[in-house]
């Protein structure tokens, strides 16, 4: 199984992915909204790469997560709120905001479910700072930290509930990045002690089964090195401090926040200590460079993504997509 996570060039898989994914055999695949058309055609879809794959727990990724990031898109699919919907609950009614955000996940979850998606990228736990970029912004939960970690728990639960794995993101933070890291590498200068504000939420969440590590410089643990390539913040920071074991993913490395070539900066994640390369493009000539570049997923790796993908607790009995939104849109009215 190799150490990296690809995507796909639109709603069906060519002759040339099905050959290539067969030899390479990645860890798993993502999925955008050039992939997603109707129901029925993305079902086909990951039906068509679990056919590759003899692993009945291929994880197939989305980002999912309601607002403007949102893969599966109307009229096709129904509208989420995004993370500052709960936020604003949150301010008035806190027992109610989460209910909602549980609510809401498990809506996600059963959407997802139905067409064969079995991961997504969320909940978002960064802690939202003034000034800061607003490639973060209305996503977030909020700029508390422990009500960040209580909706984000909330978040884990309802997708769990549905059949499907949750990604934290973007750890170490991504809340005070001051540029968009699609768009080139931010630098946060913040001291460690105030960092302790970015870390909570992924502390008091560090039992989720697979976390996602930004692309961002931090002064405070690493001078030369962003994040997702440092050594020093993958271990350090997000296996010793935070305490997170789970399946660990780079972010997306096309992203003008990275230098190098494909292959390059897919080798440099994994032996930074990322589990896997996420790549997201689905060109098939940066997927050869990746594959040429990176090794077959480490025995830990391996371990880690069995138990990601046997953590959900699925709830047969809960309620139905329409019963999970009446109620989480009855408690929004609420803020």
């Amino acid at each position: 199984m190799q150490a990296a996570i690809y995507g796909l060039s639109g709603p069906e898989l060519t002759a040339d992915e099905r050959a290539f994914f067969r030899d390479a055999d990645p860890a798993g695949y993502i999925l955008f909204a050039r992939n997603c058309v109707d129901r029925t055609q993305v079902r086909s879809l990951t039906d068509a790469l679990r056919d590759i794959h003899p692993r009945p727990d291929l994880p197939i990724l989305i980002d999912q997560e309601g607002g403007r990031v949102a893969r599966m898109k109307p009229p096709e699919w129904p509208v989420f709120p995004c993370g500052e919907a709960f936020d604003r609950l949150y301010q008035c009614a806190p027992s109610s905001a989460i209910e909602a955000a549980r609510m809401n996940s498990r809506a996600l979850a059963l959407v997802l479910s139905e067409v064969g998606v079995n991961v997504d990228c969320l909940p978002v736990l960064d802690v939202r700072q003034p000034g800061a970029s607003d490639i973060v912004g209305d996503r977030a939960m909020g700029d508390n930290p422990m009500q960040v970690s209580a909706l984000g728990r909330a978040v884990l639960d309802g997708l769990a509930s549905a059949g499907v794995i949750a990604v934290v993101k973007h750890m170490p933070g991504h809340g005070r990045a001051l540029v968009d890291s699609h768009k080139e590498l931010p630098l946060v200068s913040a001291t460690e002690e105030e960092l302790e504000i970015d870390l909570e939420p992924f502390e008091r969440l560090r039992n989720a089964p697979m976390g996602m590590v930004a692309h961002i410089l931090f002064m405070a643990w690493d001078k030369d090195r962003p994040s997702s390539l440092s050594p020093t913040i993958i271990q350090s920071i997000i296996r010793d401090r935070i305490g997170f074991d789970g399946f660990l993913m780079s972010d997306d490395i096309g992203m003008e926040a990275l230098s190098g070539t494909p292959g390059e900066r897919a080798a440099a994640t994994v032996a930074a200590g990322c589990d896997v390369a996420l790549h997201c493009s689905g060109t098939m000539e940066e997927m050869v460079s990746v594959a040429s570049a990176v090794q077959a997923l480490s025995a830990d790796g391996e371990a880690r993504l069995a138990r990601a993908m046997a953590s959900t607790l699925l709830d047969e009995d809960g309620p139905n997509l329409a019963e999970a939104t009446a109620k989480r849109d009855a408690l929004l009215a609420l803020a």
